[in-house]
Order: C-alpha cells, then sequence, then structure tokens
C-alpha cells in the first residue's frame, strides 16, 4: 500500500482541476478524510451552525416512515458512524452496516460503538461504488454527504440501485451546486472562507476543508441530481431544499 499522501501533499494539488477528473479525484478526496477523521464530527457542526443534526434527523425522521419497516439498511460513505447510529435508533430489529472507504472514518466509528454499543449496527471499510453487497438485498440506504465525494455520481447511483430491492428506499443528504449565480458565489466563498481557516487552524493546510467549497462547484445542482435518480430507477418521492438549494434531503424509491 503506498504512504499516505501528507495533508501539505494534498495541498499541492490544483483542487479545481483535480474535482473534476474521475481518475485522480478518489486519490485525492479519501487521504482527506484519513487526515481529518479525528475532528469530522466536530467541523460538521460547527460548520453548519449546528443544522447539520437537524438536516440528519429529517432524513432519519423518514427513514422511520417507511413501510414496511426496513430490516437490512446501508449507511454508505458513513464516516464516523453518526447517521448509521440515529438509523439503528429509529429502526428497531435492523440491521445496519456503515461503510466508508476511508480506514480512519471506520476506525473511530467502531471506536464510537465500542464506547456506546448500539444493537445491530456494524462497520466496514468499503467504497460505496463497489460495496460488495449482493444485488436486491438492502432494504434502505442512507447516503449523508456521499455522493458529491465520488468520482462518478452515476457510478455510485447504479451501485445504490443495484443492493437495494424493489420497493426499496434510498435517502440522501448533501451539499449541491446553487443555480442562482449570485447565491453561488456568495455560498462558495463564505464556504471557501472559512474552510481555509478551519483547515490553516487545525492541520496548516487550508485545503483540508477549503475543498468542500470546491467539491459543490463541481457537484450538480438539486434539479440535475434528481434526473440523475430517475435515470437510475428512482423516483423521487420526499425532497427538502434548504440554503438556497446549496444543501437538500431526498428520499427516493427504488422502482
Amino acid at each position: 500500500m503506498p504512504p499516505l499522501p501528507s495533508p501539505n501533499d494534498l495541498a499541492r494539488e490544483n483542487l479545481r482541476s483535480v474535482l473534476r477528473d474521475a481518475e485522480r479525484k478518489q486519490g485525492f478526496v479519501t487521504p482527506m478524510f484519513e487526515h481529518i477523521a479525528a475532528r469530522y464530527d466536530a467541523f460538521t457542526r460547527l460548520f453548519s451552525f449546528g443544522m447539520d443534526a437537524r438536516w440528519k434527523r429529517t432524513l432519519t425522521g423518514w427513514l422511520a416512515e417507511q413501510s414496511p419497516a426496513p430490516l437490512n439498511v446501508l449507511d454508505v460513505a458513513c464516516g464516523t458512524g453518526d447517521l448509521t447510529v440515529m438509523a439503528a435508533g429509529c429502526c428497531p430489529g435492523a440491521t445496519v452496516l456503515g461503510l466508508d472507504a476511508a480506514a480512519n472514518m471506520i476506525a473511530h466509528a467502531t471506536a464510537r460503538l465500542a464506547a456506546h454499543p448500539t444493537t445491530g449496527v456494524a462497520f466496514t471499510v468499503a467504497d460505496l461504488t463497489h460495496t460488495g453487497v449482493p444485488s436486491a438485498s438492502v432494504d434502505a440506504v442512507c447516503a449523508g454527504y456521499a455522493f458529491r465525494n465520488i468520482p462518478r455520481l452515476d457510478d455510485g447511483l447504479s451501485e445504490m440501485s443495484r443492493v437495494l430491492r424493489p420497493g426499496g428506499r434510498l435517502y440522501v443528504l448533501d451539499f449541491y451546486r446553487p443555480g442562482a449565480p449570485w447565491w453561488r458565489a456568495l455560498f462558495l466563498g463564505y464556504l471557501r472562507a472559512s474552510g481555509s481557516l478551519v483547515g490553516w487552524w487545525w492541520h496548516r493546510a487550508p485545503v483540508m476543508y477549503a475543498y468542500i467549497a470546491d467539491s459543490i462547484d463541481a457537484f450538480v445542482g438539486v434539479p440535475a441530481f434528481e434526473a440523475a435518480l430517475e435515470r437510475h430507477g428512482f423516483a423521487v418521492d420526499r425532497r427538502r431544499v434548504v440554503l438556497g438549494g446549496g444543501v437538500a434531503m431526498h428520499a427516493a424509491i427504488r422502482r
């Protein structure tokens, strides 16, 4: 296994270029998440002014209303397991598997589980585009800040369509590229400036969190994401769009 690039190594990359290159993107994103794993939860709450918790409660609230109740739940790009544990809490009796491509994220998720045991929860290292989960074996998939961070959106949605049984549901929370140019400039400008400050403060590498703004700018807007869902056999049945299209939550049924 090649050595993990340092924050300074990552800082030398041209973000705009690397995030638009499917062949290079994963080689930047996964090492970055390896480095920020220890402070990921604190940063997410700080960066969103606490709104992240409300967004996740919205998503898991929809999951709790799924009928019939899901028995097999997958949380992709699970990070430190925040959404995984919330999903288990709202689905009594379900098995919830959290997976993430960054081993340090899974290490922190596993430590969280050891400190606060939660029945039915397990974690493993895996890429959401190649989960290794059997086809049509999952009742529900949660994806918090997941699809924006993979090289190809279509590859991720194709895998979700494969693992979900017909009638299963996909629950997505993510940042999106706002459609209005003036708001996009303000939104991304704030994220870039504040992310750079925290990246320098915590890692002496502004790129570690300035990445978020550039990843959003390289991603799709809400309408394009919904069109991609349709292409892969999903029908959106619930949505909540906030921050002028900068963040959205979706529940989509697998036809």
